[in-house]
């Protein structure tokens, strides 16, 4: 069987569990060649104390041409933080250009938590990521970011039918599936999926514990099954059981993320 040649975009932490520096091993241990467009460059991120930040804009334009010039094209696509409206329509004239016949796209729009946008954002970003939305086969929204993508608000004490009528506005701005990762369900987390105007819910075991980058980490445990042929049920299972014995794994001084490699390391 042919091996599946993905592309991620997102940001690059030199030091810092996310973004690029978890998709990368996971979805290469998980068989996945994996391409990478990295968007900037931080000497860290930003849960610690400072940091430096390059930003790789300017040089995207110059690394499509020479992909055009080798005609490369990928299988799928995975996008996680952008961070400003600009790189969402690179995103685009991405998929457009390189899209390998029945090429996938999978977007975590990354914009927010618990309500709020996180720095650096504003309502114009969320606009242009509504737009994008019409090229996903599958969007992985946390409750906050489906709130704003819906204009609906935020609650911090919802419900099911919540839920629910958050996935039925985001049909309207995409024909693919939708799922709606970490909200919380009582003493349990969730993940809501929806598609074709039918949902399930996936309950499973809530850490009492919130890490940086474990996000990033479900959405690339989630891509590389999906990619392998999983249903969407089955590869928000595995990578919610993943992100969960990472939390079980990880020392509580340990604040700057989870410690993937070792739980990646068990299960390859």
């Amino acid at each position: 069987m042919k091996n599946k040649k993905l592309l991620t975009m997102q940001d690059l932490s030199c030091v810092g569990q996310c973004s690029l520096t978890v998709a990368l091993p996971i979805l290469s241990a998980n068989g996945i060649e994996t391409c990478v467009l990295p968007t900037a460059i931080l000497s860290n991120h930003t849960m610690f104390k400072s940091w430096s930040y390059l930003d790789l804009t300017d040089e995207i334009e110059n690394i499509f041409s020479h992909w055009k010039n080798n005609d490369f094209k990928f299988d799928a696509f995975l996008l996680g933080y952008l961070g400003k409206p600009e790189l969402i329509k690179i995103a685009e004239k991405c998929f457009k250009e390189f899209s390998a016949d029945g090429a996938k796209v999978i977007i975590d729009p990354v914009f927010g938590d618990n309500g709020k946008l996180y720095p650096g954002f504003d309502l114009s970003y969320v606009e242009e990521m509504k737009k994008l939305l019409k090229h996903a086969d599958v969007i992985l929204p946390n409750v906050t970011e489906a709130c704003f993508l819906t204009d609906t608000e935020y609650k911090p004490n919802y419900d099911g039918y919540f839920i629910c009528r958050l996935e039925e506005e985001l049909a309207k701005l995409t024909d693919g599936k939708i799922i709606i990762t970490g909200a919380i369900c009582g003493n349990d987390i969730a993940e809501y999926i929806y598609g074709k105007k039918k949902g399930e819910i996936l309950i499973h075991e809530r850490i009492p514990q919130s890490k940086h980058g474990t996000g990033d980490i479900f959405a690339s445990v989630f891509t590389a099954n999906y990619l392998k042929g999983k249903s969407a049920h089955d590869s928000c299972e595995t990578a919610a059981e993943f992100v969960a014995e990472c939390l079980k794994t990880t020392d509580s001084d340990h604040f700057y993320g989870v410690n993937f490699e070792r739980v990646l390391k068990l299960n390859n």
